[in-house]
């Protein structure tokens, strides 16, 4: 039965899985690139960029993910009530106090981010702060906060980073064999195998990407919420928050699909042209059952 310490656990042996399983795919596009065109340089350049983009989605990817998301640093001075509410939570969850960020769109929406909890930051959006009441804010703040409590932000930043340099390496090896041509007999032979083998590729790297981002099990979203009622100590804030976010279709201009699975809630509500394929391997469960489990709690 999973409980919050084996859940922890399990995230970061998912972080290592992932991390090694990126090492070995880059490494084997570049033993591919290299064996094809006879330049065994390729293959260390895979090496390397494998090690540097591990090290990047370790260290640094909590950095790219507020970038990405158009996330600005905010002050005390700022934001008075929003520090309190924090602090208050954070001190209760025996968790440090992590940097704040606000997004300047109106939709209501918010995630949290780092490598661990020492390395924490927690971003809100405006249209949180300006149409939640304070309950309702609470329990979106508890719920992110958990989601640093419970470790979901070591792995969850690392997909940020991995599944799109997965698909870029992959993209970059379709254009490189597209665009070169061989003209003896041995090299058209070659050419062909090679474009069989970049078509290949082209499919397996979006739903390699895919399969990393699905690492990110719904499950986590369950946790947190439960994690977060029992911080509060009242479910029906976080489940009117929740509630308000399913009857808001605010747009994000600034969400991405490397950084979707990081928020409370599914961020391309109201875009149209959100594709089948980002439909079906969306990580958030339906909120109808979210505010169905949190009232059905028991504190």
């Amino acid at each position: 039965m999973t409980n919050l310490y084996s859940h922890r656990d399990s995230n970061i042996q998912k972080t290592w899985a992932l991390m090694i399983g990126f090492f070995v795919f880059v490494i084997g596009l570049g033993y591919l690139f290299g064996y094809i065109y006879n330049a065994p340089g390729i293959l260390y350049g895979a090496v390397i960029l494998s090690f540097v983009m591990n090290v990047i989605a370790y260290w640094f990817s909590d950095k790219i993910a507020l970038a990405t998301s158009g996330a600005r640093a905010i002050t005390r001075e700022q934001n008075v009530g929003l520090y309190r509410i924090v602090e208050n939570l954070s001190i209760t969850a025996g968790l440090p106090m992590p940097r704040l960020y606000v997004i300047p769109t109106a939709q209501i929406n918010a995630f949290a981010t780092g490598r661990n909890p020492e390395h924490a930051a927690v971003t809100v959006t405006e249209g949180a702060l300006a149409k939640l009441d304070e309950n309702e804010l609470q329990g979106v703040l508890a719920h992110e906060l958990s989601h640093v409590g419970n470790r979901d932000i070591l792995v969850s930043t690392v997909v940020v980073v991995l599944a799109g340099v997965i698909s870029m390496v992959s993209n970059w090896f379709l254009r490189f064999g597209g665009l070169t041509r061989r003209d003896n007999d041995d090299s058209r032979g070659g050419g062909g195998a090679l474009a069989v083998i970049a078509i290949v590729a082209v499919i397996l790297a979006p739903i390699a990407a895919s399969i990393i981002r699905l690492a990110i099990s719904r499950k986590r979203e369950f946790l947190a919420d439960a994690s977060g009622a029992l911080l509060t100590r009242y479910p029906e804030g976080l489940a009117k928050a929740l509630e308000k976010i399913a009857n808001d279709q605010m747009p994000m201009r600034t969400a991405s699909n490397a950084t979707a699975h990081l928020f409370l809630a599914n961020p391309f509500k109201g875009q149209s042209k959100t594709s089948w394929f980002t439909r079906l391997f969306m990580t958030h469960p339906p909120i109808e059952e979210r505010v169905a489990a949190l009232r059905g709690l028991e504190l």
